[in-house]
């Protein structure tokens, strides 16, 4: 079972990829950095916001700095995004302290 997740982004065109693979092998395309990872919790940084990636004995596969590339490789239980634009938006915590 492949799933996919296409979407496009129409501020800077840029169209990110999700493919999960029988929640085994999880291939990411626009990710500009690895915030931190360990083996049931990897951060990443990507085109459309920061990307959580949760399960039990996860590792990255392959970093491709060259294709904005991710492949993670574990029991994937669950995938979250934080919405960037939203936090730039609202100011962040400083923003709502100081309202």
């Amino acid at each position: 079972m492949v799933i996919e997740d296409k979407k496009n982004v129409s501020l800077n065109g840029t169209i990110q990829n999700l493919i999960l693979e029988n929640r085994n092998k999880l291939s990411i395309s626009g990710v500009k950095d690895v915030l931190s990872f360990d083996d049931q919790v990897i951060i990443m940084e990507t085109e459309l916001g920061m990307l959580t990636v949760k399960g039990d004995n996860l590792k990255i596969n392959r970093l491709s700095i060259d294709t904005s590339e991710v492949i993670v490789e574990g029991e994937i239980n669950n995938l979250g995004y934080n919405d960037h634009s939203k936090k730039e938006a609202d100011g962040g915590i400083f923003g709502k302290i100081f309202k």
